[in-house]
């Protein structure tokens, strides 16, 4: 068995949604093997959970081919900083989580170092670039997924892979109604109150909040009064959005904690294709989903994408669940007519709770980020 006292092991989560579940993952670890030393590039969830962060994650995330491009040079600076400290001081493992363009690289460098490394949330290979299962193969030592399919997938590639559970199965919840949350925010008890959810990513801001902000508009001058809520994403700076807010007349109520109480109480959200769509389905508020990228990117992903969804409410079901909104169809008169049904349609929150059934029957069993953690523990105890 390895000595918890001397062990060490790194953590790499690139983005918001990483951060979130690794942070779950290690506070888990904590409690099982309290001595055992994490560090790793993160953000406040890793950090409070009790990583040391040596890069916050907000200098890797970024979304599209194009946009990946811009930022190149910060990337390959930052990959080969941290190539150089896995060498100089070897982890006794290393635990790579999602952000595959840049953690598969990373493993291949791991690899021929000699560390083990456990990867945490599959690349999407279900989807898209499926050949990664082969450099999945070649360099990770075990994957942790999250999703049955996914631990059905690997094993016909001969992969070592369990099937932890998704985290967010256990971590969603909130002990408030939506008229206690309403109370709780300040929002006018008369109003319909809508949710602004623009993503984590400085380009995923840039490219929604401005058409959600007009639709907002559009609902108050055309329907009825509401009220807009705004949770600041982890990781996300409040001066991305200042610039956008200021140029709307309509006031906007910016959240920065109690992300499942805000959600809560909204009656209806708009919100980025991501995990947070999961979080919105299994507390049963009525939602769609919006993307929209770079033109050049969207034409590749198109190309190269082989599954009917990007919403992860539609992927892990099965069928479309969620009303999906992409690149032109991304307008603020579409978004006004459709969020304007969601939120005067009678039936809104009953299909909101039958979703909620639905996602949560295929997001596999309880106890994610404790399984993990524990997967983690046998990894070093050489168990596996």
């Amino acid at each position: 068995m390895t000595s918890r006292s001397s062990t060490h092991i790194v953590v790499i989560a690139g983005e918001a949604s990483g951060d979130a579940h690794a942070g779950r993952m290690i506070a888990e670890l904590k409690q099982l093997a309290p001595t055992i030393h994490v560090s790793g590039i993160g953000g406040d969830i890793m950090r409070n959970a009790g990583a040391d962060i040596f890069v916050d994650f907000s200098e890797l995330a970024v979304m599209g081919i194009v946009e990946v491009l811009k930022r190149y040079r910060k990337i390959k600076t930052i990959f080969n900083q941290l190539v150089k400290r896995l060498a100089d001081d070897k982890p006794d493992l290393l635990v790579v989580v999602d952000y595959p363009g840049f953690n598969l690289k990373l493993a291949k460098k791991a690899k021929k170092l000699g560390i083990p490394v456990l990867y945490y949330i599959s690349p999407k290979v279900w989807a898209w670039r499926k050949g990664r299962v082969k450099t999945i193969k070649k360099v990770v030592t075990h994957m942790a997924v999250l999703f049955p399919f996914e631990k059905t997938l690997y094993d016909k590639a001969g992969v070592p892979a369990t099937c932890v559970g998704h985290p967010l199965v256990d971590a969603v919840q909130t002990q408030l109604t939506p008229e206690q949350a309403k109370l709780k925010f300040g929002l006018d008890p008369k109003h319909r109150v809508l949710g602004l959810f623009p993503g984590s990513r400085r380009s995923e801001v840039e490219a929604l909040l401005p058409v959600m902000i007009e639709a907002a508009e559009r609902i108050q001058k055309h329907h009825y009064d509401i009220s807009v809520v705004l949770p600041l994403a982890p990781g996300l700076d409040l001066a991305v959005i200042q610039p956008f807010l200021k140029l709307s007349k309509l006031p906007i109520k910016v959240v920065k904690h109690d992300f499942y109480d805000v959600t809560k109480a909204c009656d209806a959200i708009v919100a980025a294709s991501g995990t947070v769509t999961l979080e919105i389905a299994l507390l049963a508020v009525p939602h769609l989903v919006v993307y929209r990228v770079a033109p050049m990117t969207y034409r590749i992903l198109k190309r190269l994408v082989k599954i009917p969804y990007v919403g992860l409410c539609n992927i892990v079901t099965g069928k479309p669940v969620i009303l999906e909104l992409l690149q032109d169809d991304v307008s603020a008169e579409r978004l006004e007519h459709e969020l304007t049904l969601l939120l005067t349609q009678a039936a809104s929150k009953a299909k909101a709770e039958t979703i909620r059934q639905q996602v949560l029957t295929a997001l596999g069993p309880a106890g994610g980020a404790h399984n993990a953690a524990q997967l983690l523990i046998n990894l070093l105890d050489n168990r596996l």
